[in-house]
């Protein structure tokens, strides 16, 4: 009997195995063929489809496996953090602060840091990519991201405000660092490096501002304020085209070639604008429109009182440096006692316009040009533009280089004389950036720094006329058409609806 329960007890349990062994492989089976098929529609993602999935801060090598990791720089910079940090804030101290102040914004009198600590934690190197887009140059792209601990305390002053000091906190950078190295012939076998932030993708400096001791409520709009003075300053400092150059080697070089240039002039003719939101209690809204390419050098039409539909017919023109990078930003703001309210703003990218041919456009205004931090979407009405497109040649492009020297001077001598508050500010309606035998030449009325500074400019073109105000920056504005101004040629957009809100050809 034993025998008998023996035999079928092992039958059962050798049955047992072998169902289990069977189950156990066709599971493995069906969790590779699942494996190989989600494998498979990994590998057929894009770029923007791994955005969606990892957010927008998934490392470079992920979409580009040119991107090669280095673990073992991350490691090395682990170790030389803490020197690198303390060199890095003297640096910073040193290079930024001024900035700090020529971009501050016209409602801050007094911009910079009370405290700069860069913390103990290093940055990450996600990936590093290297080629060789021109001859004797090897050109590095580095994907860096930092999440550290720094303690940045900046001191702000405002008119009738005592200095109130503003905390960064969560301090957050995502950004591809491109550094350049010049090859020479003799040691260390490089000449000069060129260090930018790539465009695309666009930088992220992620933070959040603490008042200490004392509130953000202080002043009205301090965090807006802050936001557009780093965004200006990376944008118009930092980021691909502008460059730092710096020689290296104590060997004397030549770094012109590596410095970046003026490409050619962009006539923009603000002409109207429609349907625009009305910011007052009482009657309506006295629009007044800025427009730029740099932010340093911002020209506005006159201000047309108690109208949401101005028409302005004024015609600025501006430098442009790098065609392929750089858009036209056009803001219309609410003239008001204090500081003025931005009633919309648009984009145009530069690199869809064709040299020597004129369009018209009407652009759809926004809110704000980053739409998800914006609760109210409502239209804010449309602006009517004409640009044309002028490409230099090479002694064009030397003589607006130093024509954008002198303006940038000039600008901050008008600053020290109290004529503008800061350098950020955007010149009034007479005039738009002329240069010498460029564009008709530059011209600056005044009695004295007492008055204003006043300088008469000595271009190929015309000295400005009479001012409202002694010393006040003068560039040529021309009412009505422009003699630039050919037939309209390409109906093509200037810019996707997503960059402007939609810019149509009239």
């Amino acid at each position: 009997m034993g025998l008998i329960s023996g035999i079928v007890m092992g039958m059962i349990f050798g049955i047992s195995l072998m169902a289990g062994w069977q189950y156990m492989m066709k599971y493995r089976s069906s969790k590779r063929v699942a494996k190989a098929v989600d494998i498979k529609l990994l590998g057929s993602l894009n770029r923007d489809d791994l955005k969606k999935i990892c957010g927008e801060n998934f490392p470079e090598w992920i979409s580009f496996p040119v991107f090669e990791q280095v673990k073992w720089l991350n490691k090395q910079l682990a170790k030389l953090w803490p020197f690198v940090a303390d060199a890095a804030e003297a640096v910073i101290r040193e290079s930024v602060e001024p900035l700090l102040e020529e971009y501050r914004p016209p409602g801050i009198s007094s911009l910079k840091f009370n405290k700069l600590s860069l913390g103990t934690v290093a940055p990450k190197i996600e990936g590093i990519r290297v080629q060789s887009l021109k001859k004797g140059q090897i050109t590095m792209d580095i994907d860096l991201r930092w999440g550290g601990d720094p303690n940045i305390i900046l001191g702000v002053e405002a008119a009738m405000v005592a200095s109130i000091p503003i905390q960064l906190k969560n301090l957050q950078v995502f950004t591809v660092i491109r550094v350049i190295f010049q090859l020479a012939e003799e040691i260390p076998c490089i000449s000069a490096v060129v260090v930018a932030l790539l465009s695309e993708p666009k930088p992220r400096i992620d933070y959040v501002l603490k008042a200490v001791g004392g509130s953000l409520t202080a002043i009205p709009g301090i965090s807006d304020m802050i936001d557009d003075t780093v965004d200006s300053i990376v944008t118009d400092t930092l980021q691909w085209p502008h460059r730092i150059v710096v020689p290296i080697g104590g060997i004397p070089v030549d770094t012109s070639e590596l410095e970046l240039k003026p490409q050619g002039k962009l006539t923009v003719t603000v002409v109207k604008a429609n349907d625009l939101k009305n910011k007052e209690l009482i009657g309506k809204s006295d629009p007044y429109a800025v427009v730029y390419i740099r932010p340093l050098f911002k020209v506005k039409t006159n201000t047309i009182e108690n109208n949401l539909n101005p028409i302005w017919n004024q015609t600025f023109e501006l430098i442009v440096e790098d065609k392929e990078t750089q858009c036209l930003t056009i803001e219309v703001f609410d003239k008001d006692i204090g500081q003025d309210e931005r009633l919309g703003v648009a984009k145009l990218r530069l690199i869809e316009l064709e040299a020597e041919t004129s369009k018209e456009l009407e652009v759809r205004l926004l809110p704000s040009l980053d739409m998800l931090k914006v609760k109210d979407k409502k239209d804010r009405g449309n602006i009517t533009i004409k640009v044309f497109y002028h490409e230099f040649n090479k002694e064009e492009q030397y003589a607006a280089l130093e024509e954008e020297k002198k303006i940038l001077e000039e600008r901050k001598k008008l600053k020290e004389a109290g004529v503008i508050g800061s350098t950020m500010d955007a010149i009034d309606g007479a005039a738009s950036m002329v240069g010498s035998g460029i564009v008709g030449g530059v011209g600056f009325v005044g009695t004295g720094v007492g008055a204003g500074v006043g300088m008469v400019g000595s271009g190929l073109g015309a000295v400005g006329s009479g001012l409202s105000k002694a010393g006040k920056f003068m560039t040529r504005t021309i009412t009505g058409q422009s003699s630039n101004y050919r037939k309209s040629g390409s109906s093509t957009p200037v810019n996707s609806a997503q960059e402007n809100g939609g810019a149509k050809p009239l």
